[in-house]
């Protein structure tokens, strides 16, 4: 994981403060190790495992009696639950389309609970990144997507997620929070000071 020091974090906020000058929009920045700790995957992967090999092994020589199978099922199981709990096995482990469809969940929990959805003129947006899915999404609220759709954002998307794969976090989110500024500025131009939500970056545990 690559997640930011404090200075780092730092520089995310100036940056969103910098924006919001120019901007009615509120830009919040959403930072999450993983989106889930998988705990079933690795258990369901050594569960099936560990009745597939043994058996495989012994069916055509036939050299082990059931006592002696079930014992090496145990073991097969008990070893390979705690393999596939190594954090680069358990994200190989897991479909993409799981990991990021429990990323998405995340993002959506996320922008209720930091009130995006809340904000005076509906001009909330969020930049969310869970790092182990390498999975990067903006969600915006209605007086932005009302303005911008969501094709605006897909190609910075696509390089915030290129450089999360890279491990650069840092750079992803200030190229990301500029590129979105650009577009801010044009169509949600600031129209009077203020600023509803916090410029922080918010790392999850």
């Amino acid at each position: 994981m690559t997640l930011l020091s404090d200075s780092e974090q730092q520089q995310v906020r100036d940056a969103i403060t910098h924006i919001e000058r120019d901007t009615d929009a509120e830009l919040v920045t959403v930072l999450a190790p993983q989106a889930d700790d998988y705990t079933y995957i690795p258990l369901l992967w050594a569960g099936i495992l560990a009745l597939l090999i043994p058996g495989a092994i012994n069916y055509f020589p036939q050299w082990l009696g059931a006592s002696e199978l079930l014992i090496v099922q145990w073991a097969c199981f008990a070893v390979l639950a705690i393999v596939f709990r190594l954090p680069a096995v358990t994200t190989r482990l897991i479909p993409r389309r799981v990991r990021f469809w429990r990323a998405a969940n995340l993002a959506r929990r996320q922008f209720l609970e930091q009130n995006l959805h809340h904000t005076q003129d509906g001009t909330g947006m969020l930049i969310f990144v869970s790092e182990a899915e390498r999975y990067v999404e903006i969600l915006v609220d209605r007086g932005i997507s009302s303005r911008l759709d969501d094709e605006t954002w897909q190609s910075i998307v696509s390089n915030f997620t290129q450089q999360v794969k890279q491990g650069q976090t840092l750079q992803g989110f200030l190229s990301c929070i500029e590129a979105c500024g650009e577009h801010l500025r044009e169509h949600v131009p600031a129209t009077h000071e203020r600023n509803e939500l916090p410029n922080r970056l918010i790392v999850l545990e």
